[in-house]
């Protein structure tokens, strides 16, 4: 028998926050900002997803940003055995009231700070609104202490999903050339715009063979959208096919740290660029009143 979540205890958050690194430490207020939420979200499973977080976080880091990762695909993390972590406490263990996001944070490459989640439970695959409240919670108690967060969500369209998306002022959306990855990259845009009012994506081209196919492919979407959806899709850019990525993954390290110069590692460092240049929307900023939207919207 579960037994019953325990209350979070803010005393023992203040006192990790206070013992964060100088580089988390809360800024003053005349420095004080909201972090930029960003989604890397996919239709369909193994279009690269956690590899290109990682990639971009890593590369936001060398720009000096503050930046903190979230492997949302609850049930099936595996952010950690990417990066070669071996995390003692997870995010379910915030979520069912064990531990708080500080204590659970991890140092990740570059200074990184990765919040892993958990595998193989299912109980996480369905949060309910108490859960959902209290990563609100905790994610309300770190937003001053980043630049970036940025949130690995599972792939398709459960509600977990829906409820991280809902929670970005910036979703990125992530296909490859295959129709499977096309056509389910369009249900997931689908059912963030109807049933959730959602109207704009950026859309990354990850594993093509050229720009020219990373173009095909988001002229491709937009095509079908552009029919049948009202929603309008921003074009990110595309990573080329790495072959370097299979010898990175082996070795529990990122392509950009292990072949910096190969042509992926660029592309990535050229799209990080691109996102440390998009600006917050002011009506979606406020991460208080957005994640309480979702109690009412989400689920």
């Amino acid at each position: 028998m579960a037994s019953a979540p325990m209350p979070l205890r803010r005393p023992r958050l203040q006192a990790a926050v206070m013992a964060r690194p100088a580089e988390l430490q809360v800024a003053t207020p005349a420095t004080r900002q909201i972090p930029h939420v960003i989604t890397i979200t996919s239709g369909k499973g193994g279009v690269g997803k956690t590899n290109l977080t990682a990639n971009i976080g890593w590369h936001l880091r060398q720009l000096r940003r503050r930046v903190l990762i979230i492997d949302a695909d609850l049930g099936l993390a595996n952010i950690d055995v990417l990066l070669g972590l071996s995390p003692e406490f997870n995010l379910g263990h915030v979520i069912r009231g064990e531990k708080s996001m500080a204590e659970v944070l991890m140092r990740g490459p570059g200074g990184m700070r990765i919040l892993p989640a958990d595998s193989g439970v299912t109980e996480l695959t369905e949060l309910n609104d108490s859960q959902r409240m209290r990563i609100l919670s905790e994610m309300e108690s770190l937003q001053e202490d980043f630049d970036y967060i940025l949130i690995d969500t599972g792939a398709g369209i459960a509600s977990n999903v829906m409820y991280f998306n809902l929670a970005a002022q910036t979703m990125v959306v992530v296909v490859t050339p295959e129709p499977t990855s096309l056509t389910d990259a369009y249900a997931l845009i689908k059912v963030l715009s109807g049933r959730y009012r959602q109207r704009r994506f950026k859309i990354l081209a990850n594993d093509v063979r050229d720009e020219a196919e990373g173009s095909e492919v988001f002229t491709n979407l937009t095509r079908v959208t552009d029919r049948f959806l009202d929603v309008s899709l921003d074009y990110l850019g595309c990573v080329p096919h790495a072959p370097q990525l299979r010898k990175a993954v082996q070795m529990q390290r990122l392509l950009s740290e292990v072949e910096p110069n190969s042509a992926a590692a660029s592309a990535i460092r050229k799209l990080a660029r691109k996102i440390g240049a998009l600006e917050n929307d002011p009506l979606r900023c406020d991460m208080g009143i957005l994640w309480r939207n979702l109690l009412t919207r989400g689920s």
